[in-house]
């Protein structure tokens, strides 16, 4: 058995079925077939991975891609992209490190790391900034790109909130499992073990109006988020009056047919201005939830954030692979989704198509990336947002 069994389940299952690779010269997926099942006859792991993170991202369809969290180990730093930064917020239990803006790694600068990087990572520019911070932590990634240290070491220079620059050593030995700080579903917060404790979440602000939260539109029981939804819908009618604040950050999908009774009530009931929060860890269904709330609402509905982790015309359903050899995950699609103009083809199911409208653009009305730990604290920021939207 070999890491050729993994490269050929890719080949046979995720290739054939993800109708995005029909944009791609055949040349070229060629030749990155042949660089990945080189290292794959070789017996060298992370060589392989990272040839097949290239070849998956080929279309730069993020959702297909290899996901290599589970079959490698990283430093012990939990970096995140925040806003066009990117931040160490973590560490595991009794590792020391500063909490910061990550300025260099072995001397390079964040802009050079990332244009060489750039070809490894699925997606848009979000969605590289999502998945991509994992490849700052991982030794081979970053001899791999070029920016290895002769030392044994990796040194990070981090900025800390009062400006000070450290500059952090750590031994490349020094490594834990890629999945203990890095979730398959990345979601941006500091805990990487993070689960959402409830689908939604409500406060009502008296006269400044009403916020929800949709932390995750993905439910394994296929039973709490009904009904979750369900009384959303109820209280969105119950408060007809109220400004109304939608938090879908975070948010990396699931079902959004779930969701379609709340978008009925508040398309239907609510009689005020409503707002969105959206940012690059909004994905898949969450995105199409705010298309079709902005097909219906136009401009009494809109955005603050930053731009979502996706555009509005991507191939999405598929499934996933689990590579026996390697123990990664690749994701791949089947079916077209056009959210934009309101298009589909015979491969989007027919519930989806059903339900497709054309949004058109999802512009941001405001930018405004949000700093959790201070302006998410006891409601700052959602109480920020509804009296700018009151004034």
């Amino acid at each position: 058995m070999s890491l050729t069994e993994d490269l050929d389940l890719i080949l046979e299952t995720a290739l054939p079925t993800d109708l995005s690779f029909r944009q791609i010269e055949r040349a070229v997926i060629d030749n990155c077939i042949s660089e990945t099942r080189r290292y794959a006859s070789e017996g060298s792991i992370e060589a392989f991975l990272m040839s097949a993170m290239r070849l998956l991202a080929l279309p730069q369809n993020g959702h297909t891609r290899l996901i290599p969290n589970d079959a490698i180990s990283v430093l012990p730093l939990r970096f995140v992209s925040v806003g066009r930064s990117v931040q160490v917020i973590g560490a595991p239990p009794g590792i020391t490190a500063p909490r910061g803006k990550l300025i260099a790694v072995n001397g390079a600068t964040l802009s050079q790391i990332e244009a060489i990087a750039e070809k490894f990572l699925a997606g848009t520019c979000q969605r590289k900034r999502v998945i991509g911070p994992i490849l700052l932590a991982w030794p081979y990634a970053l001899t791999r790109l070029g920016f290895s240290s002769n030392s044994g070491t990796t040194e990070y220079r981090v900025q800390g909130e009062n400006g000070q620059i450290t500059n952090l050593k750590v031994e490349n030995g020094n490594t834990v499992p890629g999945s203990m700080l890095y979730p398959r579903n990345e979601h941006g917060k500091a805990d990487p073990a993070w689960e959402p404790q409830t689908f939604v979440e409500f406060k009502d602000w008296q006269d400044l109006g009403l916020s929800i939260a949709l932390p995750s539109f993905f439910d394994p029981s296929e039973s709490a988020l009904p009904k979750a939804i369900s009384d959303a819908a109820d209280h969105v009618r119950a408060c007809s009056d109220k400004t109304l604040l939608i938090d879908v950050r975070g948010n990396t999908g699931g079902d959004f047919l779930l969701t379609m009774p709340l978008i009925d009530a508040i398309s239907q009931s609510a009689s005020k201005q409503i707002v969105v929060l959206v940012d690059k860890f909004t994905f898949s269904a969450a995105i199409v939830f705010v298309a079709i709330l902005k097909h219906r609402l136009g401009n009494r509905l809109k955005l603050i954030g930053e731009e979502m982790g996706d555009g509005l015309t991507f191939f999405a359903e598929g499934g996933l692979l689990d590579l026996p050899m390697s123990g990664a995950v690749v994701r791949y699609s089947s079916a077209f989704h056009d959210w934009k103009n309101g298009t589909s083809d015979e491969t989007t199911p027919a519930d989806i198509a059903q339900q497709i409208v054309p949004a058109g653009e999802l512009n941001l009305d405001r930018k405004w990336v949000a700093r959790p730990a201070v302006e998410d604290a006891h409601g700052a920021f959602y109480q920020r947002i509804l009296k700018g939207m009151n004034g």
